[in-house]
């Protein structure tokens, strides 16, 4: 009868109704994917592909409880998946001693679904937890998130209004335990009072389950059904390593479009649908929009990337969608893949679909969540644009698809203008065909080269599924994998940061906003440097001779650490040792050397993670000296605080902390709104905004400014005893990688042993090596993001300080690494971690010691790499680095695993200049290797969106110019040759190329990623050009956000600024009249007819001229002109600043400074012994004081003259500054003494020479 009723109620139970439905939907679509719920006791090994959070009904009461659906493969290609129930949870805290009271009470108040446990967790947060001390929590437990919810949603005011009570209370309580001793403050009241706080409340319940149970997607599992205990078990299988090889799907759409216009989903069609699955190709045509019908046929770009596509000809839209539907269910992909598809592929054929009546999300599983995204619970959706935006170091201007295939693939897609697609699926249907095609190809095969193995190799060590590693952030990976490791050394999460305080400075002013100083960038040269054409150095001899000083010891010290090779296993050490010495005498003894260069980029590996790790830096570590006073292993002699420098920079408002609160008062007062709102009860964005409008008004006013930036060197305290969990990761996947970067090397030896016609090991071999290259790419991805994840506002382990110490340290070894370069070459740009740098070839370079009883028979060591380090060593080595032991005690020894590495030498290096005095280009640089072959391209307008045609192309032109000629007047007269011939198309207007080659090489193209509308009140080309088309094209034109904007300038109207002379390129495209018409009212020449409308009479050449000019001026004339060359393109002269610079350095060239001749004496030691005894000092030998007390000579028997005794007032000892504030009572009265003495010596001898 109870069971009875209750079932009823289930059924009544809306919400209970909703969830069940949904558990049957997903398992519905589930099965059109081919997996199967495994319930069987019989083991499988299969690789898991997927992993969605879900639910399930109970076998015994139906209740709906939490699960994980894991998805599996198996080795045959069949497919399941696993229903994994676990609980999901939050942990509270209490007040001291409430912990079983407040259990009680919750478990009264939700006994029907809660379950309560108190544990024990480690916090780093708890003052003197390094003792061991431990925090209590209440882990409370649920069926479901859904019940979850329920109770955080009660608990969270709670805890706020318990948090501002305690707050408020706790001065109060201070006082009164000062006064009345050490009594207890705890008071008896209410159980819910004394829950103070909540933790781990926001993890994902998948990644909650992943986490706990350490179930990676890309490995291998045992996995059974049911075990013993009735529930499922996924063992981790170590015996198989390659992958298995999913279906995966590559779609892209062509679309009809209006003139200029992106598509509108609204009415504009799908064309056609590209896709290959496994590498076969199909094409999908709607009929009602192309002509003819397309026949199969092969696209294929390269060799390696075939294109066999089997053409369907569908007859309208509906039945092309259809058709891609049910391709999708018989293939059964578990990968989709598209090129921005989260934003216009999937929500273009979802619009299409549902305006046929088709629910796509019931057909093949997908929908748009809430973030946007378009995703399905049973097959993954991998937008292999999110992976060029956050992993391929493309640079922002090569990222589309057709800038990316020609980076990563290395081939030329095919390319069409997006206007011509509509009439060549008319006229060429075939070209547009082979269009279609040609996205689907490049982006199956970008993702299945590049893609692919990397999101899967950092699955398996991130608990989270490919959808949420391919689009998250590198630092919510990074947190992630700390979660990991947080919760397997049983650390309690922190709560991620919110930063709501207003924060003051010691002298009273509101902090707008901080952060620290990051690494230094500077450019110090401007030029070619050639390695086959010679330049000037001049050497430091001072220099040479300590690097001579310390060959021994910097090659024990390359050999010993850098190639862990024992000295014992060195046959000529000391001949070799002997010989490099040898090469440092003449390179001394001809300081002034003029010789073939080595280019060379001297870089720190991994510079800030191994800054992190020698220093033990990490966010638990930056404590305070109240952490410190706290601490039980805080005594006198303490080795583990370390105290490290950086520099904090703060935008602090004007006006003082009182005139701040005022403002904040008056507020309060003021109501806002229609109806009017009191200011408290405005939402806290609103309140923000009005506060931050309000006082930046008075500031304006009062001030004349906003804000005031201020820069401070802070000093951080260390602890170099904490828990090492962050540290321990770092160095784990440090470790790790480079574990895979040596099984990447021996899986590419196998791999070339292996005989050609053994195809399965070929295969196999080069499954392995695409493994081990993504998995060290994977790891290097997430080992650079640690430093940067610190500073990410809203993550659970934050420290600005930690940030801030990682950049000053990296930019202080770079600095010091560029002192000892300039001494001994030429620095010619300084990167955040290395160096690029000219050095003589005369320098020691490779140095090869012979060994014995080794596997190899000798080593290879760098010499500049090697004095580096060296230098690292002596001046950033850590001699306080802590090793905790299981035990509890501590090791202390000296760590520094920051090394220099050396790339190069290289051919050439090609660095601009600036236009304008006293700057220089940071990170824009050319480099060639000696193939002729470009090494690396930086901060060029070659790679930039929106730039002139003919910039980019004159750059892809000019830059291998450079390795022409054997001079260096030689090579810029090469390169004036490349300028010329663009300079002469513009002075002669473009008199042998068509309208629409001139177009190509001046017009510009720029997207508004806004709608017109709300670029009220600005200017710009863009915004001119938007309006311009809306008065021939109609304001529809204009209405929705993403319109392409491309333009020229115009020469008139003669008195305009640039941005209201932008003329719209579509007016070109229009009958004669139309354009004589509005090329009349732009450019308010009534000169322009019908019969004389001419592009060459509209364009503004001159701003043309100077927009091209300043670019060949930066990258040619300058640095011509800075290397002593005369002007190479005399049609642009320099600017007037330049021949001052000019002079300047042929005057250094032929004048050298004095202090490269002599040397400063350096100052003599004294010893607070010297006394002055009056003014018969030899002033010749004032500085020459070699003895404590002067000698006395007589001169006749009355008068005794003190030799050696210095009376300058500039010889003052340090001693004479000391004062009681600064150097204590001690100090200050035993100068004093010392005055005395002296003054009285003094008149004493006054007194004899009178008498």
């Amino acid at each position: 009868m109870d069971g009875s009723v209750e079932v009823g109620s289930r059924e009544n139970d809306k919400n209970y109704v909703q969830r069940r439905e949904r558990i049957n939907f997903r398992n519905d679509i589930d099965a059109k994917y081919g997996y199967q719920i495994y319930t069987e006791s019989r083991p499988k090994i299969a690789w898991l592909v997927n992993v969605q959070s879900s639910e399930l009904i109970d076998e015994n009461n139906k209740d709906i409880v939490a699960c994980v659906d894991y998805y599996f493969l198996e080795e045959s290609g069949e497919r399941f998946k696993i229903c994994y129930p676990y609980r999901p949870y939050f942990l509270l805290a209490t007040v001291g001693g409430f912990e079983f009271g407040v259990a009680s009470y919750l478990e009264k108040k939700y006994m029907e679904f809660i379950k309560v446990d108190i544990i024990e967790k480690e916090n780093l947060d708890l003052k003197n937890h390094l003792s061991g001390v431990k925090s209590k929590y209440l882990k409370l437990s649920f069926p479901s998130v859904s019940e979850l919810q329920r109770v955080k949603k009660d608990l969270m005011p709670i805890i706020e209004k318990n948090k501002r009570r305690i707050a408020s209370e706790n001065e109060y309580k201070s006082l009164l335990a000062k006064h009345l001793g050490n009594i207890d403050t705890h008071e008896i009241g209410e159980a819910v009072d004394k829950i103070i706080e909540i933790r781990e409340y926001d993890v994902p319940y998948h990644m909650r389950v992943s986490i706990d149970n350490k179930i990676f997607v890309g490995l291998w599992y045992t996995v059974v059904g049911r075990d013993e205990n009735r529930l499922p078990s996924l063992k981790r299988n170590y015996d198989i390593i390659e992958p298995a090889e999913p279906v995966v799907l590559a779609f892209d759409i062509e679309t009809t479009k209006m003139p200029l216009k992106f598509p509108d989903s609204d009415f504009d069609q799908i064309m056609m649908i590209s896709y290959m699955i496994d590498g076969l190709g199909y094409l999908i045509i709607n009929r009602t929009v192309v002509s003819a019908d397309i026949h199969n046929f092969e696209y294929t770009p390269k060799p390696e990337y075939p294109g066999e596509f089997t053409v369907f000809n569908e007859e309208d839209e509906k039945a092309l969608l259809m058709r891609f539907f049910d391709h999708i269910i018989v293939s059964r992909p578990s990968i989709i893949v598209t090129y921005n598809g989260d934003f216009f592929d999937w929500p273009f054929v979802d619009a299409r679909a549902k305006h046929y009546q088709l629910n796509m999300r019931e057909i093949i599983g997908f929908s748009k969540d809430s973030q946007g995204e378009y995703k399905s619970d049973n097959c993954l959706h991998m937008d292999a644009f999110r992976w060029v935006q956050r992993d391929s170091y493309l640079p922002m201007g090569s990222q589309n698809l057709k800038a990316c295939t020609k980076a990563k693939l290395g081939y030329e897609p095919v390319e069409l203008d997006p206007e011509l697609m509509v009439t060549m699926a008319i006229e060429k249907p075939q070209i547009l065909a082979n269009y279609s095609v040609s996205d689907a190809v490049a982006t199956y095969y970008l993702y299945m080269k590049y893609v692919h193995p990397f999101i899967f190799a950092l699955c398996t060590i991130i608990p989270l599924g490919g959808d949420d590693v391919l689009r998250k952030g590198s630092g919510t990976l990074c947190e992630s994998l700390l979660m990991v490791e947080a919760f397997h050394n049983n650390i309690v999460f922190p709560n991620k940061l919110v930063d709501d305080e207003r924060k003051i400075t010691p002298d009273n002013r509101v902090i707008e906003s901080e952060t620290y100083v990051g690494g230094r960038v500077e450019a110090l040269e401007s030029g070619v440097f050639r390695a086959d054409i010679k330049t000037r150095f001049c050497i430091v001899p001072e220099a040479i001779e300590m690097l001579k000083e310390q060959v021994k010891d910097t090659m024990k010290f390359a050999l010993n650490v850098e190639n862990g090779i024992d000295l014992d296993n060195v046959v000529d050490f000391e001949e070799v040792c002997k010989e490099v010495e040898g090469q440092l005498d003449k390179l001394r003894e001809t300081p002034n050397l003029f010789e073939y260069p080595k280019v060379y980029h001297l870089d720190v590996g991994a510079m800030y993670p191994n800054i992190i790790l020698t220093n033990r830096l990490q966010p638990p570590a930056i404590i305070t000296e109240e952490d410190c006073m706290a601490c039980v292993y805080n005594t006198p002699d303490a080795k583990c605080k370390r105290d490290m420098n950086w520099v904090w920079r703060g935008e602090l408002m004007p006006c003082t902390r009182t005139e701040y609160d005022r403002i904040i008062q008056q507020l309060e007062n003021e109501s806002f709104g229609k109806p009017p709102v009191p200011f408290h009860e405005l939402p806290k964005e609103e309140r923000m905004k009005l506060e931050k409008k309000r006082v930046q008004d008075f500031c304006r006013r009062a001030y004349g400014k906003n804000h005031v930036t201020r820069t401070e060197t802070r000093t951080t305290r260390v602890c170099e005893r904490e828990h090492g969990f962050f540290v321990d990761t770092v160095k784990a996947f440090r470790d790790r990688r480079y574990e895979y970067k040596e099984q990447l090397k021996k899986a590419k030896g196998e791999l070339a042993k292996t005989p050609s016609d053994d195809l399965n090991g070929i295969r196999a071999g080069q499954s392995r090596v695409v493994l081990y290259e993504s998995l060290q790419m994977a790891h290097k991805c997430i080992l650079n993001s640690f430093y940067g994840y610190a500073m990410r506002r809203g993550s659970r382990w934050f420290s600005m300080e930690m940030a801030g110490i990682v950049c000053h340290t990296g930019a202080n070894i770079i600095q010091e690494a560029r002192k000892l370069v300039e001494q001994i070459g030429r620095p010619l740009e300084l990167d955040t971690d290395g160096i690029w740098c000219m050095l003589p070839s005369s320098l020691p370079e490779n140095i090869t010691f012979k060994l014995q009883g080794l596997k190899k028979d000798k080593v290879t060591i760098s010499y500049a790499g090697s004095m580096l380090n060296a230098l690292v060593k002596d001046k950033f080595t850590n001699h306080q680095y802590h090793v905790v032991k299981p035990d509890g005690d501590c090791e202390i020894k000296s760590e520094n695993s920051i090394f220099f590495e050396v790339d190069g030498p290289y051919l050439a290096m090609i660095l601009p200049a600036s236009k304008e005095e006293g700057k220089k280009l940071k990170k824009r640089y050319a480099v060639f290797n000696f193939d002729g072959s470009l090494s690396e391209l930086k901060g060029f307008e070659l790679k930039r969106r929106g730039e002139l045609n003919m910039i980019k192309l004159f750059q892809e032109n000019v830059f291998k110019l450079f390795l022409k000629g054997k001079t260096l007047e030689e090579c810029y007269k090469c390169v004036a040759k490349e300028a010329d011939y663009w300079l002469d198309v513009l002075y002669s207007k473009g008199v042998d190329m068509s309208d629409k080659q001139l177009f190509d090489l001046i017009s510009e193209n720029r997207s508004m990623s806004r709608k017109l509308s709300e670029y009220e009140g600005q200017k710009s080309t863009s915004i001119t050009t938007a309006k311009r088309m809306a008065q021939f094209l109609g304001d529809e034109m204009v209405r929705d956000a993403g319109l392409a904007c491309k333009f020229i300038i115009s020469q008139k109207p003669l008195d305009a600024p640039v941005a209201e002379r932008a003329i719209p390129l579509a007016i070109f495209q229009t009958n004669r009249k139309t354009q004589a018409r509005f090329l009349r009212q732009w450019t308010k020449d009534t000169a322009i007819t019908e019969e004389n409308v001419d592009i060459r009479n509209i364009i503004d050449w001159a701003y043309y001229i100077e927009r091209v000019g300043n670019t060949m001026q930066k990258i040619i004339t300058i640095p011509a002109a800075l290397q002593g060359i005369p002007n190479p393109i005399p049609r642009l002269p320099h600017p007037e600043w330049l021949d001052n610079i000019k002079k300047e350095k042929q005057f250094q060239i032929n004048q050298p400074k004095i202090t490269s001749i002599f040397k400063k004496i350096p100052k003599p030691i004294k010893d607070i012994e010297v006394i002055c005894t009056g003014e018969n000092v030899d002033k010749e030998n004032e500085g020459n004081c070699h003895r404590k007390r002067g000698r006395s000579i007589v001169i006749d028997n009355n008068v005794q003259v003190m030799e050696n005794v210095p009376t300058s007032k500039k010889q003052k000892t340090i001693d004479e500054r000391k004062t009681i504030l600064k150097d204590g009572f001690k100090e200050w009265v035993g100068i004093k003494i010392k005055k005395s003495k002296s003054y009285y010596y003094t008149l004493f001898n006054l007194k004899n020479q009178t008498n």
